[in-house]
C-alpha cells in the first residue's frame, strides 16, 4: 500500500487473514473473486474511512450486504470490498409503527424483531437476503400486494457519498436522491440505515400448491391466471415447472398473508382447475413461511438466472413456459427451473413516475434458475435458463434490476429502465457519484461516462 490504513471500529482483512474467505464467499459459489481487502464496517464512521481508502488507493469499491446477487457484484477482484454485515441492527418503535433498520442486517433480522408486535413490512421470501440489496433495487416480497415493494415502505435513507459525506434522503429532504434511491440500486451511494413503515399483519398465514402433470397443464394455469386477476391482495399467486422422477411437474398455488380461514376460501376453485397428482396446504406462521425457501437459497452451489417481468400471460406464454425453451415437455437434459411470482394490488397502486422502480404495471415476475455443483456443468447450466427464458422474449416487458445477470451488461440496465426513466436516473447519477465511483452494479453511468 501507498499509505497508512485507517483506524477502523471492526476489522479489516487481507489474504491470509482469519475470515477473509468466509467474507469474500457469497450466495453464488461461481463467484471466487479476491478483494485486496475487507473492511468489515461497525460504524458509519468506518464506512466513510473505506470509501475514501479506496479512492486513495484507486481501487474499486465493492459492497455487501446479504451477498445474494446472483452476479456477485459485492466482491471485487483486487478491489476493496466493504462488509456492512456487522451493521446488522434492527430496532423498532411498535407505537409508531417503524424500524430503523442498519445497512448489513438480513430480512430475518427485521422480521424476528417486527413480528412479536403483529408487524412486518414488505420484506423478500429468502431470510438470509440482505435488507439493503433488495430495497434498493425494490424489493419484491409476500406483503408486496398489500403494503407496496419494500422500497415503498422507506421513510428515509442514511447514505454515504462518494465524496465520504453523510446524507439523509427522504420526500423532504435530498427528494430527488429519494426518488433515485427508491429502486435505482446501489448507484449513488452506500445506504447504512433505513427507516421502514411497518404494518399490522398479525403472524399468520397459508401456503396452498397443487401439483399437475406437465402435459396437462396448460388449461390448470390459464385458469389460474385468470384466478389470480380477481384474487385478494392478501394472496400472491405462484406458479412453477420443474423436473422430476415422476417427469415435468407443474405447480399452481398462492402464499396468504393474513387470517388462513379467509385464503381457505380460494382452495375450492384451485382445486377445481383439474386433477392434481398432489396438494400441499400449510399455515406457517409468517416467520416459518419467511424461512421456507432458506434451505433451497443455501451458499453451497453454482448459480445462474434469467428473468421477465409479463404484463400479459397467453395461451401461447403458458406453452413456452411449460416447455422451458425445449421443444419437447419430455427432452432436453439439465432444465432450468422457471417460476412465476404475481404482481398487481398495492406496487401498482403507485404512479410510475413515483420512484425509480419501474414496470408497475407487471402481471407476473417470471424467472428461470439453475443451480449445480460441479464446474464442468457452468456452460450447459448457464445455457438451459437462458433459452427457458429466450422463450418468453416475445411476452416480455421489462425486467426487475435485481433479477438481472452479469452478462447482460448495459443491455439489461436500459431493460430495467425505460428511456426517460433512465435518463433522470442519469442524470441523478452525475450529480451523486459523477466518477462512477459505485460502478460494481447494475451500473447506471454518469454523464462523464
Amino acid at each position: 500500500m501507498t499509505t497508512t490504513s485507517p483506524r477502523f471500529d471492526g476489522h479489516l482483512l487481507t489474504q491470509g487473514d482469519p475470515g477473509y474467505d468466509a467474507a469474500r464467499t457469497v450466495w453464488n459459489a461461481m463467484i471466487d473473486r479476491r478483494p485486496r481487502m475487507i473492511v468489515q464496517v461497525a460504524s458509519i464512521t468506518d464506512v466513510v474511512a473505506a470509501v475514501r481508502l479506496a479512492r486513495e488507493l484507486d481501487l474499486e469499491i465493492g459492497v455487501r450486504c446479504g451477498g445474494h446477487n446472483v452476479a456477485g457484484l459485492a466482491v471485487p477482484a483486487n478491489g476493496l470490498m466493504i462488509d456492512l454485515t456487522p451493521l446488522n441492527g434492527v430496532r423498532v418503535d411498535p407505537i409508531r409503527r417503524r424500524a430503523r433498520v442498519q445497512g448489513g442486517a438480513l430480512l430475518g433480522a427485521l422480521d424476528r424483531a417486527s413480528q412479536p408486535y403483529g408487524l412486518a413490512t414488505t420484506a423478500g421470501n429468502v431470510s438470509h437476503t440482505g435488507v439493503g440489496g433488495l430495497t434498493l433495487g425494490g424489493g419484491m416480497g409476500w406483503l408486496a400486494r398489500q403494503h407496496g415493494l419494500a422500497c415503498d415502505n422507506v421513510v428515509s435513507y442514511t447514505m454515504v457519498t462518494a465524496d465520504g459525506e453523510v446524507v439523509t434522503a427522504s420526500r423532504t429532504e435530498n427528494p430527488d436522491l429519494y426518488w433515485g434511491l427508491r429502486g435505482g440500486g446501489g448507484n449513488f451511494g452506500i445506504v447504512t440505515d433505513f427507516d421502514f413503515q411497518l404494518h399490522r399483519t398479525g403472524t399468520r398465514t397459508l401456503v396452498a400448491e397443487f401439483d399437475f402433470r406437465a402435459e396437462d397443464a396448460v388449461p390448470v394455469l390459464e385458469g389460474w391466471r385468470d384466478l389470480n386477476a380477481v384474487a385478494p391482495r392478501q394472496a400472491t399467486f405462484t406458479a412453477d415447472v420443474n423436473s422430476t422422477a415422476r417427469g415435468p411437474i407443474a405447480t399452481v398455488g398462492f402464499v396468504w398473508v393474513g387470517d388462513p380461514a379467509q385464503g381457505h376460501r380460494l382452495l375450492p376453485a384451485l382445486r377445481a382447475l383439474g386433477r392434481p397428482v398432489a396438494e400441499r396446504v400449510s399455515t406457517p406462521s409468517y416467520l416459518e413461511l419467511q424461512q421456507r425457501d432458506d434451505t433451497v437459497g443455501g451458499h453451497a452451489y453454482r448459480r445462474y438466472s434469467s428473468a421477465h417481468y409479463l404484463r400479459q400471460f397467453p395461451t401461447a406464454a403458458i406453452e413456452a413456459f411449460l416447455l422451458r425453451g425445449e421443444s419437447d415437455l419430455h427432452t432436453g437434459a439439465h432444465l432450468a427451473n422457471v417460476g412465476l411470482q404475481a404482481h398487481g394490488g398495492a406496487i401498482a397502486d403507485v404512479a410510475d413516475a413515483d420512484a425509480a422502480f419501474s414496470h408497475r404495471g407487471t402481471m407476473f415476475e417470471f424467472g428461470a434458475g439453475s443451480r449445480w455443483t460441479e464446474p464442468s456443468e457452468d456452460d450447459i447450466r448457464m445455457a438451459a435458463a437462458r433459452s427457458a427464458a429466450a422463450a418468453l422474449d416475445p411476452y416480455a416487458d421489462g425486467v426487475y434490476v435485481n433479477s438481472l445477470a452479469a452478462d447482460e451488461g448495459q443491455r439489461g440496465v436500459r431493460r430495467a429502465y425505460p428511456a426517460a426513466k433512465l435518463a433522470r436516473l442519469t442524470a441523478l447519477k452525475t450529480i451523486w457519484d459523477p466518477h462512477n465511483v459505485f460502478h460494481l452494479n447494475h451500473n447506471i453511468r454518469p454523464h462523464s461516462q
